[in-house]
């Protein structure tokens, strides 16, 4: 069996596709869900012999099934925003020190050492209900930096306590506070990266995420905004510095498929629906059918352009791209 340390040292395609079929090849038999839904396509996982080949699980069996094949008790279920009256996803988390390992890999990988860093959490909708894989990860990644913290609505000690501090600073907020904070006092931050992870959840309309990219620099008088996607059926993040193209660490990998068919996964800069290999679920399933809509470059950076008409509205992804 992988360990979270052997998925993270992956720093080749080679590397990356052995260890997708040695983990697909797991997870066939031992992820019941997954397994179930192999059988039902008529799939025989030992005739997969290319990760091109390798079918992806449906995310909503996260909110229907327990996708779980850990050898031991889950040490934590992390569940998903459930914006109106959509039913949470559930990610039972085999190892906290795994995902620990994990999104602190990712994170040094496209952003460096936490401890370089003051980091500063506007998430009020994530804080308020429990089970946030998010909340989990700042409040970790906030412990390492040493200095900063989470907000809820008071922003004016947000911006008290941000303009104090001489560090190098992150602002990684859900985008309708981030909104409420720039339109309400525009404070113009310096030594500041300001990230978005999505989610309007219902609180202000929806924009493209060029509008709200927008509204965002001109409110903090900064040049470009970053973003996080991740989600709570997912162990691992990709990062975006700029221009909403996001770049994933080498352990996972994104791939568009046709919208009608999905399994024929589209060339690449076609839009079609978001498939997911995240090799860090090692304890789930690491091979995800998502409902975000988007595009792929030939270098694997990625855009997210939406959601695919009725699907379930998400908080961590609910901004709507222009064509």
């Amino acid at each position: 069996m992988m360990t979270i340390q052997s998925i993270l040292r992956i720093d080749n395609d080679a590397a990356f596709k052995q260890c997708a079929l040695e983990l697909f090849r797991y997870q066939a038999e031992q992820c019941e869900p997954y397994r179930d839904y192999i059988k039902l396509l008529g799939i025989d996982p030992a005739s997969v012999m290319h990760i091109e080949e390798i079918p992806f699980m449906p995310i909503e069996l996260f909110k229907s099934h327990e996708v779980y094949c850990g050898t031991t008790p889950p040490e934590m279920v992390f569940t998903s925003s459930n914006t109106g009256n959509t039913v949470a996803s559930r990610h039972f988390m085999a190892s906290l020190d795994a995902y620990r390992q994990t999104f602190t890999a990712a994170f040094t990988h496209f952003m460096g050492d936490p401890a370089e860093w003051s980091i500063y959490g506007l998430l009020p909708s994530y804080l308020e209900r429990e089970g946030s894989s998010l909340v989990y990860m700042v409040d970790s990644l906030i412990k390492c930096a040493g200095s900063g913290g989470f907000y809820l609505n008071n922003y004016e000690q947000l911006i008290s306590d941000m303009k104090r501090n001489p560090k190098r600073k992150l602002l990684l907020g859900v985008s309708y506070a981030l909104w409420d904070l720039a339109e309400g006092y525009a404070p113009k931050l310096e030594n500041t990266v300001v990230m978005e992870t999505g989610g309007m959840k219902g609180r202000r309309r929806e924009l493209s995420k060029y509008e709200l990219h927008k509204i965002l620099c001109e409110g903090f008088g900064v040049e470009h905004i970053a973003s996080e996607y991740g989600m709570a059926e997912l162990t691992s993040q990709a990062y975006s510095m700029k221009e909403g193209i996001f770049r994933a660490p080498a352990w996972m990998r994104v791939l568009v498929r046709d919208v009608n068919d999905p399994f024929d996964h589209s060339p690449h800069a076609m839009r079609g629906g978001i498939d997911i290999i995240d090799l860090a679920n090692l304890s789930s399933c690491a091979f995800i059918q998502t409902q975000d809509m988007g595009r792929v470059s030939a270098d694997g950076s990625f855009m997210i352009e939406g959601r695919i008409a009725g699907s379930d509205i998400r908080g961590c992804n609910l901004l709507i791209q222009n064509d």
